[in-house]
């Protein structure tokens, strides 16, 4: 949970990860008022950082797409491209390996 600073205004002036001597308050990470002040200081530039995350995912699975229709091969891709490919699946690998609770364990771990 965030914690922010307010001015004598109650305007947010501060927002930290955790709580400090001059950002107290608590409040949710999605309150509009956060994602206001966030967005004012990067220029919104936290939603092209989203969508340059879900790009980058579609491309993958389109390359994912290509590769297993034979169309390509991954040995025709660059080194580099190969590498970061390799070491996304294997991390998207491990993350799903972690999953701890599902549907049938009714949300005991």
């Amino acid at each position: 949970m965030p914690y922010i600073a307010r001015d004598s205004d109650g305007k947010i002036i501060a927002a930290s990860p955790m709580p400090l001597d001059d950002a107290s308050e608590a409040v949710a990470a999605d309150a509009p008022e956060l994602l206001a002040f966030v967005e004012s200081i990067t220029g919104g530039a936290s939603e092209l950082a989203i969508s340059d995350m879900k790009l980058i995912r579609a491309i993958e699975d389109i390359v994912d797409l290509l590769i297993s229709k034979n169309i390509i091969s991954i040995t025709d891709l660059p080194n580099a491209v190969q590498d970061k490919l390799l070491q996304r699946h294997s991390l998207r690998h491990s993350l799903n390996a972690l999953t701890l609770i599902s549907e049938d364990d009714q949300g005991i771990i």
